[in-house]
This record gives C-alpha cells, structure tokens and sequence, in this order.
C-alpha cells in the first residue's frame, strides 16, 4: 500500500514529514522551513541533511512578486485605497516584467531627468507625493512602489484596475 494511501498514523515519519512539508508549500504560509534529516532515518539519504529556506519579507509574505502584491493588497485595504491582484499583476508586467529595480532612461521622463523607476515605474514626484505611510520611503521597494503607484492610479483614475497602458 503506497504512503499516502495508508492512514496518518500509519505511514513511515519520513512520509509524513514529506507530505506536511509539501503541504506547507502549497498552502504558501510565507514561513520559512528548515528541512533537517530525520532522526534515527536509516538511509544514506534520508542522514544527509537538505537545508531549504523560504525567503519572506518582514511582514511574513514571501520575497516575490506574489508576496509583494498580497502585501500591498493588504496596506492598501487598510488604507482603503481600491485594487485587485489581477489589475496590480497586469501593470507590473507591462511596465517592468516584474523587476523591482528597473528604471527607464529613454522615454520623456528620463530626458526631463526623472526616470521611471521600479515594478510600476513610478517617477520619484509621484512616488513623493503618493507614499503610503507604513510602507519604505524608497521607490525601489517593491511593497512602497506597487501601494504608491496604486494610490496615484486611485486618485486619477478610480482604481489601478482602470489602468491600460501607461499612466
């Protein structure tokens, strides 16, 4: 009888353990995991220890994309300013492919010397003058970036999921 089908009680610790760790995973708790070899593990492979950790920002969401937008999701209710993941998510990729640090240097802006900069190239007047307080006071942060540039999007258009093209 395969692991999985056996009951809980039943199935090898290392099957569990396996099954939990997925399960973990897939929840996206944002905590960080230390896998660490079993004890009294009677294999070559289950003694060798594998260390996987889970990068998360300070507030406990993982260090991505994802992580950065459910952050910002979760500031701007707060704050009460509108926004979906998917409008968010839609922006990003058009303005940045998801890269916190990108900055253009051709376009209008950056010949008037304010380079877009950031996951929703936000210029640094509009990031000023749109920061949300709780969040960095750098455009480069994603978190600070994404609930800036959502709060100018409100404030002009309704919401970031209005928003199209560039804004």
């Amino acid at each position: 009888m395969p692991a999985a089908a056996m009951p809980a009680a039943a199935q090898p610790r290392r099957a569990r353990t396996t099954r939990l760790l997925r399960t973990l995973a897939v929840a996206g708790t944002g905590a960080a995991v230390l896998v660490l070899p079993l004890v009294g593990a009677t294999s070559a492979s289950a003694a060798t220890p594998a260390a996987t950790t889970v990068s998360t920002t300070p507030a406990g969401y993982p260090n991505n994309l994802d992580g950065w937008i459910r952050e910002s999701l979760a500031i701007m209710a707060e704050k009460h300013i509108p926004g979906t993941y998917n409008g968010i998510y839609r922006n990003v990729m058009r303005e940045s492919s998801g890269n916190p640090n990108a900055i253009n240097l051709w376009d209008s802006n950056a010949a008037k010397g304010i380079p877009s900069k950031g996951l929703l190239q936000v210029i640094d007047p509009t990031f000023n003058a749109y920061h949300v307080a709780g969040t960095a006071y750098n455009i480069y942060d994603p978190v600070a970036n994404i609930t800036a540039a959502c709060n100018y999007a409100a404030a002009r258009y309704g919401s970031i999921d209005n928003v199209f093209g560039a804004y």
